[in-house]
């Protein structure tokens, strides 16, 4: 196991490289303000170091906003949802309050959320969890199908893909007009409820005609999970605690 200097303290570290992909991006993004402590027991923790995409954004930001804060990817968290800040990796992925080497998320680390209770997972035991995809590969719980789907890419790659404009394609028949209006006005600790379900007939139809109501993150994503469990084709497993 390595200690947090070594993991720290690193020749080529990968943020300042991401910083150029923020600015180089004609996708909006908004970089939260970091809390160091925080970012540090993350990076222990996961056992990456500053090179890695995942390090830098543990170590540097407190998260990220993409796209009009459609999307939240999640770094070395600051404060509270209350005071505007989104939770860090740890918090998110109940990592052990000391650091425990023995300790590993048991079907993925969640690295992302969409408002609409869409979740980003970096694969740990695709095997164990009935997820597609590979170890160490992105996979994303659909809330308009109510599975998990392979992306075939590393973390690294999944940032720089959203960072590369490709988001409205993915999210075809999920974003309705308005939608950046309706993502912008949103608090951090909101999601957007959708109703008739993105996984209906109805929604699949007309999804313009949905109403979307901002309630609790957790309860988005715990209403697309009960669903999952009854009507997917399988228990959608932990899906991030916000």
């Amino acid at each position: 196991m390595r200690g947090i200097d070594e993991l720290v303290n690193v020749d080529d570290p990968a943020w300042p490289e991401l910083q150029g992909m923020f600015m180089a991006s004609s996708v909006p993004v908004h970089v939260l303000p970091g809390d160091t402590n925080e970012g540090r027991r993350c990076l222990l923790q996961m056992q990456v170091t500053g090179r890695s995409v995942l390090g830098a954004l543990a170590l540097h930001t407190g998260g990220l906003l993409v796209d009009n804060g459609w999307l939240r990817v999640f770094g070395g968290g600051s404060g509270s949802v209350a005071d505007g800040r989104l939770p860090s990796l740890a918090e998110v992925n109940r990592f052990p309050t000391d650091f425990d080497p023995g300790w590993h998320p048991v079907t993925g680390l969640v690295v992302g959320h969409d408002i609409v209770g869409g979740v980003f997972a970096l694969n740990a035991g695709p095997a164990a969890a009935g997820r597609p995809g590979a170890p160490g590969q992105m996979t994303y719980f659909a809330p308009d199908t109510l599975e998990w789907e392979a992306m075939e890419m590393g973390h690294s790659g999944w940032v720089s893909w959203l960072l590369s404009g490709r988001l409205d394609t993915f999210y075809d028949g999920m974003r309705w007009p308005g939608w950046r209006e309706e993502t912008a006005a949103l608090a951090l600790g909101k999601g957007l409820s959708v109703y008739p379900f993105l996984w209906s007939e109805q929604a699949h139809a007309d999804l313009a005609a949905t109403s979307r109501q901002p309630v609790p993150m957790r309860e988005v994503l715990g209403v697309a999970a009960d669903f999952a469990r009854q009507m997917g084709p399988s228990d959608p497993g932990f899906l991030g605690d916000v």
